[in-house]
């Protein structure tokens, strides 16, 4: 499994374009994942990182999350409102793993609380996703388009456009 310092060290850039996106946006992503037809669904979700982990966790009962029970591939986007993208933005692809330990659940609902008030403490979680990250990208556009894209093992390598 790719933990989060794992993927932080194996790719700084995209890493780095990510946290600065996802922190810009208030921590909303949309999330991809296939609906039980095949088709996909895009979804609003806020992930969090807790403990090296990529926590994707949200309202229970939900669509993305039962099309994650059945098939646990995604793909993870930062929020762009910028049609330039002069800001960056970036893409995470994996597979998610379901971690029913109550006592994760519950620091990482002490975490958020401390973080921003959301209370979830005392509460039990349908699913409580953890990230397995299998590739990864980010665009970055400047006086040339650049897209990084990472691999794990492979580190970082860097495709320009004109």
């Amino acid at each position: 499994m790719t933990t989060w310092k794992r993927f932080v060290e194996e790719a700084p850039k995209i890493s780095s374009v990510f946290t600065r996106r996802h922190q810009a946006t208030g921590n909303l992503c949309m999330l991809g994942t296939v609906r039980a037809d095949g088709s996909p669904r895009i979804s609003p979700v806020e992930p969090r990182i807790f403990e090296d982990m990529l926590v994707i966790v949200g309202m229970p009962g939900t669509r993305k999350f039962a099309d994650l029970a059945r098939d646990p591939r995604f793909c993870l986007h930062t929020a762009t409102v910028d049609t330039m993208v002069t800001e960056g933005d970036a893409k995470l692809f994996g597979a998610v793993s379901d971690l029913p330990d109550p006592a994760v659940h519950g620091r990482f609902a002490q975490a958020l609380f401390d973080e921003n008030g959301f209370d979830l403490r005392g509460q039990e979680f349908d699913h409580f996703y953890i990230a397995d990250l299998t590739t990864a990208s980010c665009v970055e556009v400047g006086d040339e388009l650049m897209i990084t894209i990472w691999k794990p093992g492979a580190g970082e390598r860097v495709v320009r456009k004109k």
